[in-house]
């Protein structure tokens, strides 16, 4: 059977995200592992993010990671490394979101400021399903169960726990 890619996009440990908001992402993280599919995610370079606490949660459970890091060389943040990591050659912000995003099957988003949202838009452009986190501040909320435009190509399905976005992340490819 077919291991689904799931894209885990969401803020930035810029946008200075609580305890709450980021143990959210590693429970998201394990739950991957433990569902044998494959967590996606933007592998920082200055700085930690929602996406690489559940990559690394996903990791200590056993799981598949894929990071796709900016630029042509494989430094990323800290001393975690995922299962594959991926340098695309492009810059964040300058098109290393399209490698990211159209790695994956389905995106979950928690939070997020202008990259996620970048990443949103990507991945609506693209058909691919978003699930959006109502719980925490940022783009996330602000689209949960909203279209990104008038052309209503497809939804932001909407979640409020860790089983609940997988499940509906899982259920939407069906």
């Amino acid at each position: 059977m077919k291991k689904v890619q799931i894209g885990i996009m969401g803020s930035a440990a810029d946008l200075n995200y609580d305890v709450e908001t980021e143990k959210f992402a590693k429970e998201l993280g394990k739950l991957i592992a433990e569902s044998g599919n494959i967590l996606v995610y933007g592998a920082e370079k200055p700085y930690s993010s929602l996406s690489t606490n559940a990559a690394i949660e996903c990791s200590k459970n056993g799981g598949i990671t894929v990071g796709i890091c900016s630029g042509k060389d494989k430094y990323i943040y800290g001393d975690y490394r995922p299962t594959v990591l991926i340098p695309c050659g492009l810059e964040i912000g300058g098109g290393r979101e399209f490698t990211l995003v159209l790695s994956c099957d389905v995106i979950i988003a928690i939070g997020g400021g202008s990259g996620t949202l970048t990443e949103m838009a990507i991945a609506y452009q693209a058909g691919i399903p978003i699930v959006t986190i109502d719980k925490f501040d940022g783009w996330a909320k602000s689209l949960s169960n909203q279209y990104i435009d008038d052309r209503k190509r497809l939804k932001c399905i909407k979640a409020s726990t860790p089983k609940e976005a997988l499940e509906k992340a899982l259920t939407v490819l069906k």
